[in-house]
């Protein structure tokens, strides 16, 4: 059985990637302004929880929290908030632009099945949904992931909305830099298909570790899963629909999870 193949390298139109250092040293940039800092800050958290008097499954992990105390000004941080961390999406975009198109194709992106993509990404998240879920509370049960509160806004008109805007933010964000990003300038390094898969999916479990171990595992796995299937397809899309799906379901369901079955999905009790 071969081992799987990243897309072939685009035809014409194609803008040569820079020298090797200059390319390292852009994937290091890249990697500082987003995914890779949370990834330093999510070891620092995780360090932090380890050291507390409280164990580790009794702590909780706030997800999308409130930023200011003033509904309105909440709401103008969390859309600043949004905005900026997609910003290094429009620096790979730009860096890997090409002239002819699809411009974005080295990202694995060119518009072309949008209807499939949809059915593709849909049928995806409802197959690593379940099982993310089963890995969560596993470490729930086993005291190795805190409690993790996904919605941890107040409720205003607006609250449902952003839940979704941070959800299609994380989807964008991770899928198009973890993915489309980092398999293309690590291609271009001559790196072979399967570390590219794994690099991506430490990193990816490496910046939920905050959450604690179980979310780490289970975003080591979905990376790998995620690296195979691009490297399968050369189709990011698909995999920022997923991602999306899962994400606005956990953020917005969770709260009616946790009213039904407080036991699995409720947040310790605070003392």
């Amino acid at each position: 059985m071969t081992a799987p193949s990243l897309p072939s390298p685009p035809g014409p139109g194609w803008n040569e990637p820079p020298p090797r250092g200059r390319s390292i040293a852009e994937l290091l940039i890249v990697l500082g302004l987003s995914l890779g800092a949370s990834a330093v800050y999510s070891v620092v958290a995780i360090i932090n929880r380890m050291t507390r008097e409280v164990a580790l499954g009794d702590q909780t992990a706030t997800l999308n929290p409130s930023l200011s105390d003033r509904a309105i000004f909440d709401l103008i941080y969390q859309l600043l908030a949004i905005f900026f961390d997609l910003v290094p999406v429009v620096l790979v975009c730009w860096l890997l632009w090409r002239s002819a198109a699809p411009h974005l194709g080295r990202l694995g992106i060119d518009g072309r099945r949008p209807f499939a993509d949809a059915a593709s990404g849909l049928a995806l998240a409802f197959a690593i949904g379940i099982p993310g879920l089963a890995i969560y509370l596993g470490g729930r049960a086993l005291g190795i992931t805190a409690a993790v509160n996904p919605a941890g806004l107040d409720q205003f008109w607006w609250t449902i909305p952003i839940l979704l805007l941070s959800a299609a933010r994380a989807g964008i964000t991770e899928e198009v830099i973890m993915i489309g990003y980092l398999f293309a300038r690590l291609r271009d390094l001559g790196w072979r298909t399967w570390p590219i898969i794994l690099v991506s999916a430490l990193i990816r479990g490496t910046y939920h570790l905050y959450q604690g171990f179980g979310s780490f595992v289970a975003n080591v796995l979905l990376g790998v899963v995620f690296g195979w299937i691009y490297s399968r397809t050369g189709r990011v899309l698909p995999l920022v629909i997923a991602h999306f799906v899962v994400d606005a379901v956990v953020f917005v369901g969770w709260p009616l999870a946790a009213a039904t079955w407080p036991d699995l999905f409720g947040l310790p009790a605070t003392p």
